[in-house]
């Protein structure tokens, strides 16, 4: 695993918003008032970096044995949330939890946009807590597809739907919900994105223009004159070529003639 956490680092496009909520039947407003709540709209911070949150008592849970008692000992694990204030950047605390134990470490983190738990990877679409973790790292498209697909694996998109804010912060932010008041926060933040025009649709794509099909090249064909035709001339036959001028008769024929004559004369009584 890149202990560096960086990838590609992708903004999420306006188009994303309406069609990865339509996967769960939901609007733009919907999934803009989501993303307030759980990230201020933002999946990386300053240094391209996944926003994450890492829980120590999620890592206690995840580890037994000489690993938990290591992470005690090092402040990285405790059994109870909240028993410690979490500090403003959560990577050096991961870094040194990986060390410990790189997949307890990645599972005990939340990941960008929708701050999915590592611990949900099958939910939010992975195979594995590192693959999350790697598409966390490229695109704020994938983050987010990543929490709609949590969404829908607990059956949260229906409570969505109906604007049961309540009912998607328990079933989303666990039962403290209350605590930070992540309901009403909710409702604020769609009767917020309800006042802004929606983003329009994308244009459909236009077909492609014709090509032209190109044309077999012409026979080239020789003027009279041994020169070639002209510009578009081609494919038209020659005449026939010119007779002998006048003159040539004339020169053939006048000794013959005179010849004749002389015969002629020679023979007369």
């Amino acid at each position: 695993m890149d202990m560096t956490f960086k990838g590609a680092a992708r903004r999420l496009d306006d188009l994303d918003l309406p069609k990865l909520g339509a996967r769960i039947g939901v609007g733009e407003d919907e999934i803009h008032a989501f993303l307030d709540v759980e990230t201020s709209g933002h999946g990386f911070d300053a240094h391209g970096r996944p926003i994450i949150l890492f829980e120590p008592h999620v890592f206690f849970r995840n580890l037994s044995g000489a690993k938990r008692a290591q992470a005690v000992a090092a402040g990285l694990a405790y059994a109870r949330w909240g028993e410690k204030p979490y500090p403003r950047d959560s990577y050096p605390r991961l870094k040194a939890a990986s060390a410990i134990d790189e997949t307890a470490a990645l599972r005990s983190a939340s990941w960008g946009l929708g701050q999915v738990l590592g611990e949900n990877f099958k939910a939010a679409g992975f195979l594995t807590v590192q693959a999350m973790v790697e598409a966390m790292m490229e695109d704020e498209a994938l983050q987010l597809a990543a929490a709609v697909n949590f969404i829908a694996a607990n059956r949260l998109d229906d409570k969505l739907r109906k604007h049961d804010w309540a009912g998607f912060a328990k079933g989303y932010n666990g039962a403290s919900y209350r605590k930070n008041a992540y309901d009403i926060r909710l409702a604020a933040a769609f009767r917020k994105w309800s006042g802004i025009k929606d983003t329009p649709a994308a244009a459909p794509a236009q077909p492609p223009a014709p090509v032209p099909i190109p044309q077999a090249p012409q026979p080239d064909i020789l003027a009279p004159s041994g020169q070639k035709h002209g510009p578009g001339e081609a494919g038209v036959r020659p005449g026939p070529l010119p007779g002998p001028l006048p003159g040539f008769w004339a020169a053939v024929l006048a000794p013959l003639v005179a010849a004749i004559l002389s015969v002629f004369r020679k023979v007369k009584p």
